[in-house]
């Protein structure tokens, strides 16, 4: 059989793409290697806890909600609250009043570089001020014209214009945060308690406006995976078919044709890959190529790409506690970003890649003591989500995917794992959660590896292409974020967090209706 579109990749960017594409009514075939659909957005049930896989919550951004309701599904959400914490000190962000909460609580952990947090903290609000404007409006591609004509005259049309005047003092900013940051302070330690929990070299202009996007988070009640069976269920409603333990073996451009590891060969009009971008042109049948110019460009560009380095990658570790959630409620909120000391990770040392056992160890006692930790508590969020007086908790570190494959390869990832399990529980038992260790009922991992494994993804990577790629192999210019989904290949698009860079889950959902609405005027076109 021959579709309209067949699109590759089950997760956020290609569940938004079929959804659109099938309300199209158009013939759409979603295939996803893996057993089901989501990929870094999934919930699962372990002894009566639910975990959340993937992403712990959504930013909204001015595409998620848009997106849904133009989809016509209905998904009940709670506010997601988000708190920082140092050491002994927490601030719940609930306003942009809690950015003062937070500079009162770096000069006290910092008194000797007051006005240098104070210069860094004016910078932020103006940041976050230029965000505002970016994501201060819901996004236009979710919107219909004729049904949301005022909208459009009274907040995109003037909008258009704030942003047009904005847009470049944003792209100033675009520099590493760290290397931003020396502008205002040589202090090593208030640096790393900025940058830690962000990716390695991320834009000034993204990391430090994130106070406003704290503010914009929701999560689903039953779990983020909600969100996955409300489109894959829209998807097979409106004639989409779904495909899931079927991965792409080879495509042949010439014939339009995918042929799957099963051996299936199926026919498309267009293709719309949303998988890992280097997969796209390693599954392409060279031999098959006819036209010497687009087998020239196939081959540019996987040469091209061959280098290229995904994002940082997390270590998780998913906990079972006894303790009830009131304990932790009165500590933080469900989504807590924590660092247990103000030292910052810097001083850890750099990373032993190619070191003994002993050396390993060592470098991963001194990381997990002073790295930023991403904590949710999903029963937070929904009571439902463990069982009574129990907690269970998800707690996230950013982790060198590099050292995890060369652990792994060396015959220690058991001990690997083991020890930073005992490491992560026993800083937090030590640190913001005292008790924590003796109430721990149950706990299991996931390394970079697995991410790799579950999602196919350069190095793990979690948002796609690492910002120390020169030059970026994605469009990162936002007002140019619609020619991310194009190819030089014929009748293929793409979609999804290796198209266009900073990526998460709103350019996923962008990127995905943008490849929607391209292949769909191309089709109409042809027809």
């Amino acid at each position: 059989m021959t579709y309209d579109v067949i699109v590759v990749g089950g997760g956020a960017s290609g569940l938004t793409a079929a959804s659109f594409l099938a309300k199209q009514g158009l013939t759409t075939l979603l295939v996803e290697k893996e057993p089901h659909c989501g990929g870094l957005i999934n919930s699962f049930i372990k002894d009566g806890f639910t975990f959340d896989g993937g992403i712990r919550a959504f930013d909204n951004a001015g595409a998620l909600f848009p997106m849904l309701k133009q989809l016509g599904i209905d998904i009940e959400f709670v506010k997601n609250l988000i708190s920082i914490g140092i050491e002994d000190e927490v601030v719940r962000v609930e306003s942009d009043q809690s950015l003062l909460e937070f500079e009162q609580l770096l000069i006290k952990l910092y008194p000797d570089s007051k006005d240098e947090i104070s210069a860094i903290m004016e910078d932020i609000q103006q940041m976050m001020r230029y965000m505002d404007i970016q994501y201060g409006i819901n996004n236009p591609i979710f919107l219909d014209f004729k049904e949301d004509r005022d909208y459009f005259i009274k907040e995109v049309f003037p909008w258009m214009f704030k942003y047009a005047l904005n847009v470049g003092k944003v792209s100033g900013k675009n520099q590493p945060v760290a290397e931003y940051l020396q502008k205002f302070t040589n202090n090593r330690s208030l640096i790393d308690i900025f940058t830690q929990h962000f990716f390695t070299e991320t834009p000034a202009y993204f990391a430090l406006s994130y106070f406003t996007l704290y503010q914009d988070y929701y999560y689903p009640k039953a779990g983020t995976g909600t969100l996955v069976q409300r489109l894959t269920d829209f998807i097979t409603a409106n004639g989409g078919e779904i495909r899931t333990g079927t991965a792409v073996d080879s495509i042949n451009l010439d014939t339009r044709t995918v042929t799957t590891q099963q051996g299936d060969e199926i026919g498309y009009h267009c293709l719309l890959w949303t998988a890992d971008q280097k997969a796209l042109y390693n599954s392409i049948d060279e031999a098959s190529l006819e036209n010497q110019k687009t087998l020239h460009v196939v081959q540019e560009k996987k040469a091209a790409l061959q280098a290229m380095r995904g994002n940082d990658s997390i270590f998780t570790l998913f906990l079972a506690s006894n303790l009830d959630k009131g304990y932790f409620e009165e500590i933080a909120t469900g989504h807590f970003f924590y660092t247990p000391s103000r030292k910052g990770e810097s001083s850890a040392g750099s990373v032993p890649i190619n070191g003994s056992w002993d050396e390993v160890r060592g470098w991963l006692e001194r990381f997990f003591a002073l790295t930023t930790y991403e904590i949710a508590i999903p029963v937070l969020r929904d009571s439902n989500l463990a069982p009574p007086g129990k907690t269970g908790l998800i707690i996230s570190a950013l982790f060198d995917y590099h050292l995890t494959k060369y652990i792994h390869d060396e015959g220690w990832e058991e001990a690997f794992r083991s020890a930073v399990t005992e490491m992560m529980i026993n800083t937090l038992d030590r640190s913001i959660y005292p008790g924590l260790a003796e109430s721990v009922m149950d706990s299991f991992t996931a390394t970079p590896m697995t991410i790799q494994k579950m999602t196919g993804s350069t190095d793990g990577a979690i948002t796609g292409w690492a910002f120390t790629n020169h030059p970026m192999p994605a469009e990162s210019r936002l007002i140019k974020i619609a020619n991310a989904v194009n190819t030089p290949l014929p009748d293929v698009y793409q979609a999804g967090q290796w198209t266009y860079s900073p990526s998460g889950l709103p350019v996923s959902l962008i990127t995905g209706k943008l490849a929607a609405d391209k292949i769909g005027k191309q089709l109409k076109k042809s027809q």
